[in-house]
């Protein structure tokens, strides 16, 4: 149970270009916050959650503080129309959005080496033609692990390592999870998922749910998955490598493209919209959106995806948040994170551009 918990955790441009991109989902992210209670005394702040990665897996000037390894991607998203009914934004029309993407691995050490249980993320940025994007960071777990940002602050510290053994303390993980069982719960979710063998056939989830806005103004709660159109297979037996579920990706994306059905889960009265550690009902409707197709893979020393903040709140017309809290603590925990990360000197990251050149060889 230890290994899985840890295993679970585990702009650059002008100046306008950074001031639209950083400040502006900033200022809905801090309305939130606001409202939340995050800026009254001896609460949670951005610099409390910064504080906890550093705590879990110490200093690493330049990287996010989270989901520290990755590697850029690109590509384009084609909507399906089927969506159109449930949202006005745009991109879901019969239309193609560019997208700059990025996969990452869980946890802020970004020379963390590849395993088949770390979960793994794909951010996407998708860019329609009337200037409406949308921001989105998925997950390859099927439920979140705490409800709300004082319970991911208190879970963090619960299994940063102890000084002197490098090892969580069971005793307060314990201690947590007795007061959560909910975690406890989404923990056991999460370890009976079922793994794939990489980046490429792996399902993402949004965890988060939202709202779909209709032309009509109504609203239907949603949550989304990208599901591969890649052959599904399990890990294979004994394999592993410091980077090999990067250099899998990369072989794959020299060799061809890679594709994704977006499909949304509609809810329905009664599902839970302010608990992402609560799944809904497998049976509920399912949308085909459209289909996300990667075609090329970049370092991100100097790749489209190394100065932007895949923040949840940045959101295209017809999609809006809901009462799940967890967006508006990403949101600025994230522009927290990249204001830190630009004025610092980063190292070479793990995925460098040679390796990506020699498309994972």
């Amino acid at each position: 149970m230890l290994a899985l918990i840890r295993k679970s955790l585990t702009e650059k441009g002008g100046a306008l270009r950074l001031a639209v991109v950083v400040a502006a989902p900033a200022a809905v992210a801090a309305a939130f916050v606001a409202t939340a209670g995050w800026l009254s005394p001896d609460r949670l702040t951005p610099v409390t959650f910064m504080r906890d990665f550093h705590a879990v897996d110490g200093s690493h000037p330049g990287f996010r503080r989270n989901h520290a390894k990755g590697v850029c991607v690109s590509g384009w998203f084609d909507g399906s129309g089927a969506a159109t009914p449930l949202s006005r934004a745009a991109l879901f029309g019969k239309e193609r959005s560019q997208v700059v993407g990025r996969f990452a691995l869980a946890g802020g050490a970004p020379n963390q080496p590849d395993a088949p249980g770390k979960v793994r993320s794909m951010a996407l940025r998708l860019m329609p033609t009337n200037g409406a994007e949308w921001r989105m960071g998925i997950n390859d777990i099927p439920v979140f692990l705490v409800r709300n940002a004082a319970d991911f602050s208190d879970f963090t510290l619960a299994t940063a390592p102890v000084p002197g053994t490098g090892q969580p303390d069971p005793a307060r993980i314990g201690a947590f999870l007795d007061k959560h069982p909910e975690t406890k719960n989404a923990l056991g979710l999460l370890k009976a998922r079922a793994l794939t063998s990489g980046f490429a056939n792996d399902t993402y989830n949004s965890l988060d749910a939202f709202l779909f806005v209709n032309a009509e103004g109504g609203a239907t709660p949603v949550r989304w998955t990208m599901v591969p159109e890649q052959t599904v297979e399990p890990p294979a037996a004994g394999e592993g490598g410091q980077d090999y579920l990067f250099d899998d990706l990369l072989k794959a994306l020299a060799q061809g493209q890679l594709r994704w059905r977006l499909m949304v889960t509609v809810g329905e009265p009664g599902d839970p919209t302010a608990d992402p550690t609560a799944a809904w009902p497998e049976q509920r409707r399912k949308v085909d959106a459209g289909t996300l197709t990667l075609t090329k893979a970049e370092s991100e020393d100097g790749g489209p995806c190394t100065g932007i903040t895949f923040d949840p709140l940045i959101l295209p017309e017809g999609v809006a948040p809901s009462d799940d809290p967890i967006p508006a603590a990403r949101s600025a925990v994230y522009s927290r994170s990249f204001t830190l990360r630009s004025d610092e000197t980063k190292p070479p990251s793990e995925i460098t551009p040679a390796a990506v050149r020699s498309g994972g060889q």
